[in-house]
């Protein structure tokens, strides 16, 4: 019989990851800023720090800090000398604070984001064709307490279109989702 865990999925207004889990059925709520794009009850419109303290203890706590200062794609504006720089500095100090402090909220922490300049290599990259998906989009997931995925259908027909898109209002949106074979590899290894 399996046990109903209490996750919280910080920084998704997507709700992939949390509604992955909670078709396993466990008690998996979201946070973000921003409001859920699927208007869920069970999304939390707040501060990811406000969400964590929620709870004494989380089962399962998984953020995916904003990575637009931190990921090397941005180094023409973020990069030493660039005029974006200090920015840069900000995020890698509030990111490198916010895994330290849900480690300390969970014995099971996952934090993702794209190929970046943290001061912490990632455990493992994981690609959206790992898990089903005709994309290429480098990712490294940091674990503490969580095994790395294993891959669960890896295909071929692989691409970047996901960095193809062309400008729009809401493509940093588009290119931060999270695929769903990633999300349901999570809640089938970790939940």
């Amino acid at each position: 019989m399996r046990c109903t865990m209490n996750i919280l999925i910080g920084c998704e207004y997507s709700g992939a990851v949390r509604e992955a889990f909670r078709s396993k059925g466990h008690n998996a709520m979201s946070c973000d800023l921003l409001p859920a794009d699927d208007n869920s009850p069970h999304h939390m419109q707040c501060d990811i720090y406000e969400a964590i303290n929620t709870r004494d203890h989380w089962d399962i706590i998984i953020m995916h800090p904003p990575c637009t200062a931190l990921a090397v794609s941005g180094n023409r504006w973020y990069g030493r000398g660039q005029p974006k720089h200090a920015e840069r500095l900000d995020s890698i100090r509030w990111t490198m604070e916010l895994w330290e402090y849900a480690k300390t909220k969970s014995d099971r922490v996952c934090m993702e984001n794209p190929v970046g300049v943290l001061p912490v290599k990632p455990t493992q990259y994981v690609q959206p064709w790992q898990f089903g998906h005709g994309e290429t989009k480098k990712t490294g997931l940091w674990l503490h307490g969580l095994e790395p995925l294993t891959p669960t259908d890896i295909v071929e027909g692989r691409e970047q279109r996901i960095w193809k898109m062309p400008p729009s209002a809401n493509r940093w949106k588009l290119r931060s989702e999270t695929y769903a074979g990633i999300a349901n590899a999570m809640a089938d290894q970790w939940g």
